[in-house]
């Protein structure tokens, strides 16, 4: 059965996620984190250094109830199934370690013709308290799956403001960055089998666009929030061309008071457009 509109509102859940001190350091060396000096960032990297309480980047909160299934949506081509955007919302600074209840709700079911995009949202609470954590917005692009009788969904334009940024930072990745980031969760072996690769037209494995999303609010918070990990509150973009591992990124970055744009390229070209986030503090 093809692509059915009927499912939006569809939801997976409620379904429990823990992690440890482990996960979130593991996800902060799958973003780069102290990659390129071990001695920097120990706020993300360690959980006993002097002088340094651990905190989690920002970004972690799209793995939240990431693992936790997805809602009957129809059939399609899931080796055709790449992530479009991202978008995260949170509450307050997530804890080193946790536990917490997450629902997965589809949003939105947009029919481009030939292909379709499909919108999930993620809300997250403590599983204690019941306090709201996060939410999350995903949207995947599915190759092939249109033509079902959906909306078309809205056009929208988007650009980087009219003036040079107000910083520029570039950060390489590894040669073996997409094998360290799938053990964060996702095991696609679009992002190691290169024979899987190739069946889809990439010459090798990609990274996966969530990395580049972390590397890009590792970025912010070091450059705008002077490595204060909990006043970066949310952060959205949309991914427009895959990074291959071993390509350095650039991450520009300008900020109106707590609005900031961003816009992240590789070797080449343009990775993550349409870029925001927000800030708390000065």
């Amino acid at each position: 059965m093809p692509l059915d509109p009927g499912y939006i509102g569809s939801t997976v859940g409620p379904f429990t996620t823990e992690w440890t001190a482990r996960e979130t350091l593991l996800y902060a060396l799958a973003v780069g984190a102290g990659a390129q000096d071990p001695g920097a960032e120990l706020q993300f990297t360690t959980e006993h250094s002097a002088g340094f309480a651990q905190q989690v980047i920002p970004s972690f909160a799209v793995l939240l109830g990431h693992h936790g299934g997805l809602p009957e949506i129809g059939t399609y081509d899931q080796g055709r199934a790449v992530h479009a955007e991202q978008h995260f919302q949170l509450e307050r600074p997530l804890p080193p370690a946790g536990r917490a209840v997450s629902t997965v709700t589809v949003t939105d079911m947009w029919d481009k013709g030939r292909d379709a995009l499909v919108w999930t949202e993620t809300r997250t609470a403590d599983a204690e308290t019941g306090e709201p954590l996060a939410v999350a917005r995903s949207c995947a692009y599915l190759g092939g799956a249109g033509g079902f009788g959906g909306e078309r969904g809205p056009r929208t334009e988007w650009s980087p403001p009219d003036r040079e940024p107000d910083a520029v930072i570039r950060l390489a990745t590894r040669p073996d960055q997409a094998l360290l980031y799938r053990l964060t969760g996702d095991r696609n072996p679009l992002h190691s089998d290169p024979a899987f690769a190739a069946r889809y037209g990439f010459a090798r494995p990609i990274l996966h666009g969530l990395c580049t999303y972390g590397f890009t609010a590792r970025a912010i918070v070091n450059e705008l929030c002077a490595g204060d990990a909990s006043r970066l509150r949310g952060m959205s973009g949309r991914f427009s061309r895959p990074v291959l591992p071993g390509e350095t990124l650039s991450v520009a970055l300008w900020r109106d008071g707590a609005e900031v744009s961003f816009l992240t390229s590789a070797d080449g070209g343009t990775v993550i457009d349409r870029g925001g986030a927000v800030l708390t503090g000065p």
